[in-house]
């Protein structure tokens, strides 16, 4: 069948999804799930003879949205927590997934800066850093503990205070995304560049493994939590800067309202983060090198997964007609 004729016999059927994603609930979800395993096979059509057509990227889209809409009036999972970590989080991660690559692109370019800028200008640390801090750090790295400024305080008092001010963080680049995604990318850029800086000291010092050991135990998923609360920044802006065919005011309604499940996300990851720095870094010193790569691989792996990998395998079922 030619593509314009496939698309003539369809499209009120296409239509007809477009309306019941529009409607704030869905009065008949199992008539729609019915229809859904239609759209299915139209996709599967369209994907077989129509390979390079826009078609295939329009009922793709669709198929996923349609899924979102039935979820999200039948009850099917009857724990609304574990619904939206299993599927809604890594739905709204795959439709916006190149902010994610944006984030990451922007926060890596970052840390080369602050890589080469303190390689190339000696005040560059002290600049970013601070003199206190600076000085504190070469002392304990004449005394052979190279992050010992992480044992200060109580477990208790330094995992509080360490995680809420990383969610201050991560929100913070989130909230800039209101300007266009111009604040957001101030704050990767901050963040990036006194990471870059930071581990090039070390390395200056002779002592970077030493430090990494310290650093990227609880650092995998703090840095990577905020690259991605970065990315959710970046989606508010382009929502607000980029609404294609809603209107500015709808798009920014879903781009906020998108994003923020996305921080929301990334919330037991920065906890998580913040319960290592407070209870397991202090040790890093003593810890015997195989057991510290494990935890930095482990919590690396486990974030990488999620955000990166699983995405990709529930959009798969969901386009397959698995999860219907």
């Amino acid at each position: 069948m030619r593509e314009v004729a496939f698309i003539k016999q369809n499209k009120e059927k296409w239509l007809q999804f477009e309306k019941a994603i529009a409607q704030k609930q869905i009065e008949d979800p199992d008539e729609l799930s019915r229809l859904y395993l239609h759209l299915i096979n139209d996709l599967a059509y369209s994907q077989t003879y129509y390979k390079k057509s826009k078609l295939v990227v329009y009922l793709n889209d669709l198929a996923v949205r349609v899924f979102q809409k039935i979820y999200q009036s039948r009850r099917i999972e009857k724990n609304m927590l574990l619904h939206f970590f299993k599927i809604e989080v890594p739905l709204l991660v795959y439709q916006n997934r190149r902010y994610l690559f944006y984030a990451f692109a922007f926060f890596i370019l970052s840390v080369l800066i602050g890589v080469v800028s303190a390689a190339n200008e000696d005040s560059f640390v002290r600049l970013i850093l601070g003199d206190a801090y600076v000085n504190q750090t070469l002392q304990n790295i004449e005394k052979g503990d190279p992050v010992a400024i992480y044992k200060s305080g109580s477990n208790w008092g330094s995992f509080i205070g360490i995680t809420f001010n990383n969610l201050k963080v991560g929100l913070t680049s989130f909230v800039y995304g209101i300007t266009g995604g111009i604040g957001t990318g101030y704050i990767l850029l901050q963040n990036g560049i006194m990471l870059g800086s930071f581990q090039y000291f070390f390395e200056q010092q002779g002592v970077l493994w030493k430090s990494a050991k310290g650093i990227w135990i609880h650092g995998a998923m703090e840095i990577f939590a905020i690259v991605i609360e970065g990315a959710a920044g970046f989606i508010l802006g382009a929502s607000i800067l980029f609404p294609k065919t809603l209107s500015r005011f709808t798009s920014f309604k879903k781009g906020m309202r998108d994003s923020i499940k996305i921080v929301i996300s990334t919330f037991p990851f920065t906890i998580a983060a913040g319960f290592l720095e407070g209870f397991v870094t202090r040790y890093s010193n003593v810890m015997p090198n195989f057991l510290a790569l494990l935890i930095i691989l482990g919590t690396l792996s486990l974030i990488s997964f999620y955000y990166l990998i699983y995405p990709f395998k529930v959009h798969k079922k969901v386009i397959n007609g698995t999860y219907a």
